[in-house]
C-alpha cells in the first residue's frame, strides 16, 4: 500500500524571493499593522532562512518601502485602467475614487504603508516615481476637468483636494461600518459615497 504523499508546498512562491517576501509582508501588515512588523516572522512565514529578507531589502525600512512603491505601482495601473477610453470629467473622477478606495480595501497591507511616510526610506527613487506616477495618473483626470470646466482651475490645489477626499474615503468606511454595527443601522457603502461626493468636487471646480 502506497503511503500519502508528504505536502511539500510552502504557502508562498520562491521563484521570485522578493516579491514573495513583499507578498509576505503584505498579509503580516494587514493583520498586525506595522508596530509588529519583523524581518525575522517574514522569513518565519516565508519559509526561508532569517538572513534572506536583509539580503534583498538591507532592512525592515528597505522592505517596507519596496512594498510600498509595489502598492503605488499597482494603484498607478488601476487608476489609469479606471480612466481609459472615458472622455467626461466627471465620470472619470468617479472612476479614479472607486479605482483608488478598491485599492485600498484590495491591499489593505500595502495601502497602510503607503500612507506611513515614517516607515519609508524618503530617498528611494523607485518608491518616489512609483508614487509621482500614481499622483499623475490622478492630475490627469485634474486636467481634464480643467480643459472641460474651468480653464482657470488650480490643477494642483484640485488634485491635492481630490487625493485627500478619496484617502479621507478609505479611513472613514470602517469607521461608518464600526457606527451602523451600535445603531443597528445599515452601513453606506465607500463606492455609494464616491459616487454622492464626486458631484460635489465637480461642482466646486466649475467656472464660476
Amino acid at each position: 500500500m502506497s503511503q500519502p504523499a508528504v505536502p511539500t508546498a510552502h504557502p508562498y512562491h520562491h521563484g521570485d524571493l522578493p516579491a514573495s517576501l513583499r507578498a509576505v509582508a503584505a498579509d503580516l501588515v494587514a493583520e498586525r499593522g506595522a508596530s509588529n512588523f519583523s524581518l525575522r516572522e517574514v522569513a518565519r512565514r516565508a519559509g526561508v532562512s532569517h538572513a534572506a529578507p536583509a539580503h534583498h531589502f538591507g532592512n525592515a525600512r528597505g522592505l517596507l518601502t519596496s512594498l510600498a512603491a509595489e502598492g503605488f505601482e499597482a494603484l498607478a495601473d488601476q487608476l489609469e485602467a479606471a480612466v481609459a477610453g472615458v472622455d467626461d470629467a466627471a465620470t472619470r473622477l468617479q472612476r479614479c475614487g472607486l479605482a483608488y478606495v478598491r485599492a485600498a480595501s484590495t491591499r489593505p497591507g500595502h495601502y497602510a504603508v503607503m500612507m506611513d511616510q515614517a516607515l519609508l526610506d524618503e530617498d528611494d527613487e523607485q518608491c518616489l516615481m512609483s508614487s509621482m506616477r500614481a499622483y499623475a495618473a490622478l492630475q490627469a483626470t485634474i486636467e481634464a476637468i480643467r480643459a472641460q470646466l474651468n480653464p482657470a482651475l488650480d490643477v494642483e490645489s484640485a488634485a491635492t483636494l481630490a487625493w485627500a477626499s478619496m484617502h479621507g474615503l478609505v479611513e472613514l468606511g470602517p469607521k461608518l461600518q464600526r457606527v451602523a454595527d451600535l445603531t443597528d443601522a445599515e452601513a453606506v457603502p465607500v463606492e455609494d459615497l464616491v459616487a454622492r461626493f464626486t458631484p460635489l468636487l465637480i461642482d466646486g471646480f466649475r467656472a464660476r
